[in-house]
């Protein structure tokens, strides 16, 4: 974190950024299944853009990425593997990926057909793995979580919500447009307009000055960027 080390000074905004809210992507099917918590952002004032993705429910910037379950869809998804390994591909691209459990947790003492030493075996295996797991009680605490969080990435951290394509190497097509959108607040529609631009990757690279210029909706911020991800010695 940048300094502070805790959210409680981000809960109280100053006067100048009264009119500062932050934008959201949510799936198309979550904002389908979820309507509250979507009319719910949008009465806070977030900017709500809906989107077909492909992993994730909410974006809230270019490294984070979260997944919401009720504790009871959570519970159902432990006798399927898939949940572990959406979630870890999704941290593979977004790497403060977390988990949101909506939902009353301690009714996992009720089911009957798992036990809740599943339950909680699930939740140290993500949090392990770097999963962070946040548990809201309702649709309401979850509107006020990823507001809180979104305002943190966006307006405090600068960072800008960002849909990253997930790994697809079927052609050689797929992995140029994945090879120039995994770069900083680049995504898959700014690297295709990039690549059509330019071409090639390598004639991309070359000429990451000049993007400013040459694609639209690139500005030098997102050059300058991509120019440090580029130019900078590695450090490991």
């Amino acid at each position: 974190m940048s300094g502070t080390e805790t959210l409680l000074p981000y809960l109280k905004e100053k006067k100048g950024n009264e009119q500062e809210h932050p934008t959201i992507i949510i799936d198309g099917r979550e904002a389908s299944s979820a309507p509250k918590i979507a009319k719910g952002l949008i009465e806070r004032g977030v900017n709500v853009k809906t989107e077909q993705l492909e992993k994730g429910d909410y974006i809230l910037s270019d490294v984070c990425a979260v997944e919401r379950k009720t504790v009871h869809d959570f519970v159902y998804t432990l006798t399927r593997r898939f949940l572990f390994e959406q979630l870890f591909r999704l941290k593979e691209v977004y790497p403060k990926s977390l988990i949101l459990l909506e939902g009353y947790l301690p009714i996992i003492y009720k089911y009957s057909r798992i036990q809740p030493a599943s339950v909680w075996g699930a939740m140290f295996s993500l949090a392990r793995n770097g999963i962070a797991i946040v548990n809201t009680a309702s649709y309401k605490e979850t509107v006020d979580f990823l507001y809180v969080a979104a305002h943190q990435e966006q307006i405090i951290e600068k960072r800008a919500p960002t849909v990253h394509p997930f790994k697809r190497v079927d052609t050689v097509s797929d992995a140029q447009v994945y090879f120039i959108a995994s770069l900083p607040s680049i995504g898959r529609e700014k690297a295709i307009a990039i690549l059509k631009s330019y071409e090639t990757p390598i004639n991309a690279l070359m000429s990451v000055d000049d993007w400013p210029e040459t694609v639209r909706g690139l500005g030098p911020i997102i050059s300058n960027k991509a120019k440090e991800v580029l130019s900078n010695p590695f450090k490991g």
